[in-house]
């Protein structure tokens, strides 16, 4: 039971981090178009965060807890390994300013876990290649819809008056905003859900079909919308001013395709990752002012980071695996 415990406590903690990492994902627009100060618009993703868990179904925390790896494989050491490795991706990317994908982060430590212990058959292939699927899939669409939407602003408000269209497009990011971070809380506190009850599962505390109990859920929101509320500002700063300059209705434009993208994939069971969706959506109304409005540079950077997110935290994760077998 001490054991227990004590890993669903890491569990959270993967939570709170995957909360701190990704505030920037939810705030850096409406915080880098001045419309909110960075202490308020902590305060209103955590609460759209929080209460992610009314909107949406149970779909991802489904595929996390018995799609990624088989439900048999599923064991202390292996759920030690998965959230030891995403944890230590989470510190080094935090550390460096790197919006990286906490997502895919536990995804890989739940794979480096799962293959350490039963080899490589035990990935549930179908449920892991969506996950890979989307890595391309949602900043793509994130990319796309962000496009179309700003031209579709541009020709509505070409008669109105830029300083009009600003002092609108501030009013309607308040909406924006927060339609991104209730996005956010649905998708990614699910995985945290789906980690916590395969555990659950595994120690013989639940039995029957797989589902979430009611205080998973309000303890992992609850833990995603505390880490948001402290925040990540490094990130925050690569996210709403180094890879493009943003107005409020290029924010608008970018909360709206990004939170639609993740909408969709949490209806579809599909765990995505919130960072590479608003990424590509940033980039996408970059772009659409000019492609030298964008550095790619440092969109190249993220880019790079998104490829190797999920196999170094599953080296991380197989590591984790053998040294709690060791010391165990």
């Amino acid at each position: 039971m001490v054991l227990l415990v004590g890993l669903i406590a890491v569990a959270l903690t993967f939570d709170f981090m995957n909360g701190r990492n990704d505030a920037a994902n939810s705030i850096a627009t409406i915080v880098s178009t001045r419309v909110l100060a960075p202490r308020y618009a902590v305060a209103w993703a955590a609460f759209f965060n929080f209460i992610a868990f009314l909107i949406f179904g149970l779909h991802v925390a489904n595929t996390i807890g018995t799609g990624i790896v088989s439900a048999a494989t599923i064991n202390d050491q292996v759920i030690f390994g998965a959230l030891i490795g995403a944890i230590g991706w989470q510190i080094v990317t935090s550390y460096f300013g790197i919006p990286s994908s906490s997502s895919h982060a536990l995804i890989g430590g739940l794979v480096g876990a799962g293959v350490a212990h039963g080899g490589f058959g035990v990935i549930e292939w179908t449920g892991l290649g969506k996950t890979i699927s989307a890595i391309v899939i949602s900043p793509t669409v994130g990319l796309l819809l962000a496009l179309l939407l700003v031209l579709i602003v541009s020709w509505s408000f070409l008669r109105v008056a830029p300083a009009r269209a600003d002092g609108i497009f501030r009013r309607i990011q308040f909406l924006s905003a927060s339609l991104l971070s209730l996005g956010h809380g649905g998708n990614d506190a699910q995985k945290t859900m789906g980690i916590v009850t395969a555990l659950l599962f595994a120690h013989g505390a639940l039995t029957g079909a797989f589902q979430v109990p009611f205080w998973v859920v309000l303890s992992c929101n609850g833990a995603m919308a505390l880490g948001t509320l402290l925040g990540g500002w490094k990130i925050v700063r690569t996210m709403g001013s180094r890879i493009t300059r943003l107005t409020p209705v290029q924010g608008v434009c970018a909360e709206t395709a990004g939170s639609i993208t993740l909408f969709l994939a949490t209806w579809l069971g599909i765990p995505v990752s919130t960072t590479h969706t608003i990424t590509g959506a940033i980039v996408g109304v970059g772009a659409a002012r000019r492609a030298s409005a964008v550095r790619w540079n440092v969109a190249q950077r993220i880019v790079i980071a998104w490829v190797i997110t999920m196999p170094a935290a599953g080296i991380m994760g197989a590591l984790a695996y053998y040294a709690f077998g060791a010391f165990h």
